[in-house]
């Protein structure tokens, strides 16, 4: 007789699949895994979108300033008459300030500079530190601060004030461009502005200091051979440098305020716009001299 039993059950482990995925045991620690952190990855993205987003908007709107401004019928009558508005008031509301914090800085640099070369026998070398220390890194700096807290936040707020009182949306309804009628002439009276009193700045400073180290002995010699050491100490590269760092101080600095005061949301007060433009400005000063500290 045949044998019609039922076979013996099979005892062998069942073959997985490696690249079937993970079981459901896995899946369910992976989702409670990502539920627990899913608050600081989302903080840490919303402040990387936030600062790239500044960051990508200058960028864009520099270049878009710079290609607007090379077109003849960009600067119509009230584009220029904004320039000029806006140049007056860089330079005269920051000349003042200009001139005290160059001289305090030339009472500090500029003596105690040619009194300690002066005492360690290095006399000669005193036009190169200056121009090193005094007029390449400290004057750009300076600028900046003085240019971003004088006149940048106070365009930062005209614009602010204006985007949420509603006249940029007035402006855009009778076909007018906000950023040719606001950004574009701003940032070029920031660059100019940025440039004229960097000169400022660095002659005041630079005479202030020679004045004080002459009444005090650390420097005999006359004020013209002392400006004609310190020029004979800039390289090449320092009469192309030095003016593009205040160039490109006041650009920055005057683009970054209109862009902060474009970007305000309805949300925002004045509490809350004039620290996050006054970083941002400062930011962008301090990139700048980084940049060019890095490069040269």
């Amino acid at each position: 007789m045949t044998d019609t039993s039922p076979p013996a059950p099979d005892h062998t482990a069942p073959q997985t699949n490696p690249f079937s995925g993970p079981q459901p045991d896995d899946a369910g620690r992976f989702v409670h895994l990502l539920r627990r952190f899913a608050p600081w990855l989302a903080a840490i993205g919303r402040l990387t979108r936030h600062q790239i987003r500044f960051t990508l908007l200058v960028i864009g709107a520099g270049w878009g300033t710079i290609r607007e401004s090379l077109r003849p019928n960009s600067w119509r009558r009230p584009v220029i008459y904004e320039f000029r508005a806006s140049l007056r008031q860089v330079v005269s509301g920051g000349f003042l300030s200009i001139v005290v914090t160059a001289t305090l800085t030339g009472l500090m640099v500029v003596s105690q500079a040619a009194y300690w070369l002066g005492f360690a026998g290095m006399a000669q070398m005193t036009g190169s530190i200056l121009v090193s220390v005094l007029v390449r890194e400290i004057s750009p700096i300076l600028v900046g601060i003085i240019l971003m807290g004088r006149s940048g936040m106070l365009s930062l707020t005209e614009i602010g004030m204006m985007v949420l009182g509603g006249e940029v949306r007035a402006l855009q309804a009778r076909g007018i461009d906000p950023f040719l009628a606001l950004v574009m002439p701003r940032t070029f009276a920031f660059t100019l502005g940025g440039f004229t009193l960097g000169m400022i700045f660095a002659v005041v400073s630079l005479l202030m200091g020679f004045v004080i180290a002459h009444s005090t002995g650390a420097i005999t010699t006359s004020v013209w051979t002392f400006f004609f050491n310190v020029l004979a100490a800039m390289t090449t590269w320092d009469y192309l440098i030095i003016p593009l760092k205040f160039v490109l101080v006041g650009f920055f600095v005057g683009l970054g305020a209109c862009i902060s005061g474009l970007t305000v949301s309805s949300n925002d007060t004045m509490a809350t716009i004039m620290p996050r433009g006054f970083a941002r400005g400062i930011m962008l000063v301090l990139v700048v001299n980084v940049l060019f500290m890095l490069d040269f």
